[in-house]
């Protein structure tokens, strides 16, 4: 995997920040649930099936997990059983290293910032519980999984064009910097015509991370002067 690739940025006005495994650890989380339903069929959840799923909407993720191990349960059943077990499980969550710290940052400095997840917002509410100031940073937050104007899921760009367009100047998406951490959420980010942050699991395949614009270990790597100048 290359790290902090060189090449010539453009500067931008707006970030849009992914939700999980970007600004909170709940990936992990989110593993562990899936394995845990997965195994009682005596199926095993792949790093391969994971990475391919990630960054999708839940119902598509849970579709996507079905229809690849052939289980025998509705999507409805599948949605039903996680979410019980997010809620269980989601206001323990940690926040990814470097969040809170770029986050409060990129405030102070006047640059707008939103969230554009695959997660519903029930989920998103649950958890955020810890870290409500925090996500009171946020001009807003858009939910791939329920929100009307998103047509459809991560890997298309629907999510951040959304995004973009709610901000209060509604910026062109050359100006938009989105923060990644799924192959998926690149594809959509860059479909979109943003730049994007990839931010990726350790296990991501190097070759699923070579279209985004730079890829980093952690976002306490990243170095605002690179692609921030000013906000409108």
């Amino acid at each position: 995997m290359s790290l902090g690739k060189l090449s010539k940025y453009n500067k931008v006005t707006h970030c849009i920040f992914d939700l999980d495994g970007t600004l909170i650890d709940s990936e992990s989380i989110n593993d562990e649930i899936n394995s845990e339903i997965i195994s009682k069929f005596g199926k095993t959840y792949s790093d391969e099936l994971k990475f391919k799923i990630r960054g999708t909407t839940e119902r598509k993720s849970i579709s996507g997990i079905i229809n690849d191990l052939e289980l025998p349960i509705s999507i409805s059943d599948y949605l039903n059983e996680f979410h019980e077990l997010c809620r269980q499980r989601y206001p323990n969550v940690a926040l990814m290293p470097g969040a809170e710290n770029l986050l409060r940052y990129l405030k102070s400095i006047g640059v707008p910032i939103a969230v554009a997840t695959s997660s519903s917002m029930d989920m998103v509410r649950i958890k955020t519980t810890n870290y409500k100031e925090l996500f009171e940073l946020f001009n807003h937050i858009v939910s791939g999984s329920d929100d009307p104007e998103v047509k459809n899921g991560k890997p298309a760009p629907d999510v951040f064009l959304v995004a973009a367009k709610r901000f209060p100047c509604s910026p062109s998406p050359c100006n938009c910097l989105v923060f990644e951490d799924a192959p998926n959420g690149v594809t959509a980010g860059k479909a979109a015509g943003m730049q994007v942050v990839m931010i990726p699991d350790p296990r991501v395949p190097e070759e699923k991370t070579t279209h985004a614009t730079i890829v980093l270990r952690s976002l306490k790597d990243f170095e605002p002067k690179d692609f921030i100048w000013r906000a409108c």
